[in-house]
């Protein structure tokens, strides 16, 4: 809890500088990478070469599905990452722990604690620098009423839902036990949830560690009524670990009819000199990964 910011950044940013760059004619290229789950079976080392296939650098490792399959604690899993990744030339981005938390979730569940460890362990395994914390499905921190509905408290085109605060002071609570193990590693803990800039913000203010950051998703912002550009230039670059990218209404990025804006979601990125990895959160259209992860790769290399 004692490491200050500029000592944080100053280790994680060193160790990033050492994986996943892309490097063409002496040139540093956007850093792009997936998630595993739209690879295809997470915790699977063997869809590695699928990545560099459609020319990607690196991947969003997911830590586990559940309690009963938790790959990624595994010494020998973690070796043919390692292996695997050496030979295709795919770095491991970020370690993700999505899967198990939104069905056994921090706000609640005294066990959840543990397989951020094994996340933040996994990660310091495979060389990542950062580790999302997922608080979707049962680990939603907005408030539902009895019939499941939430309070929008803004009017106007942009929302803010209430949140359910015994909920969030449980998540502080936790975070801070969790920070200096993060902190030790020089390992981001990035908050991915329903929440708005200013709401994740207060979370990492009353945690007090620059080693909690955002896990920020410019589909999922967009869908909940968020001002994503806006969102982007206020939590900043240096608070922003890493970024999703997709669209809920389109498997292809760019596609007519989506709801991101990307030209302005990757203004903002250059606004603040955002320098990290991007994430692709898709999938394309059924039997067509290949193709359409293609696309995606040119449209985001283009626009970002």
């Amino acid at each position: 809890m004692d490491m200050n910011r500029r000592q944080f950044f100053g280790t994680a940013g060193m160790a990033v500088s050492c994986f996943g760059r892309i490097v063409e004619g002496g040139q540093r290229n956007l850093l792009l990478g997936i998630c595993d789950w739209n690879l295809g079976p997470s915790c699977d080392p063997g869809m590695i070469s699928k990545a560099r296939e459609v020319g990607l650098g690196g991947i969003q490792v997911s830590v586990g599905t559940g309690p009963d399959h938790m790959p990624l604690r595994e010494p020998a899993v973690r070796q043919s990452y390692r292996e695997l990744g050496r030979k295709y030339g795919i770095s491991f981005c970020s370690v993700a722990a999505g899967s198990v938390l939104n069905k056994i979730p921090l706000k609640s569940e005294p066990q959840s604690a543990i397989y951020v460890v094994d996340a933040l362990e996994a990660a310091a395994a495979l060389g990542a620098k950062n580790v999302l914390v997922a608080f979707f499905g049962k680990g939603d921190l907005r408030l539902q009423d009895a019939e499941g509905q939430l309070r929008n408290l803004r009017s106007g085109p942009y929302a803010s839902y209430e949140l359910d605060s015994a909920a969030v002071t449980r998540v502080v609570e936790v975070l801070k036990q969790l920070v200096p193990r993060a902190e030790d590693l020089g390992i981001a803990l990035g908050l991915e949830n329903s929440l708005t800039a200013d709401q994740n913000l207060e979370i990492i203010d009353r945690v007090g560690s620059a080693a909690v950051q955002v896990y920020y998703d410019v589909g999922n912002s967009t869908h909940y009524g968020y001002d994503v550009p806006s969102e982007i230039l206020k939590i900043g670059r240096e608070r922003i670990c890493e970024i999703h990218l997709k669209d809920w209404s389109s498997p292809v990025l760019g596609m007519t009819g989506g709801e991101v804006d990307f030209a302005a979601a990757s203004e903002a990125c250059r606004q603040i000199g955002y320098d990290k990895w991007y994430v692709l959160e898709t999938s394309g259209r059924e039997e067509r990964f290949l193709e359409d992860t293609r696309a995606n790769v040119d449209f985001v290399t283009n626009a970002f």
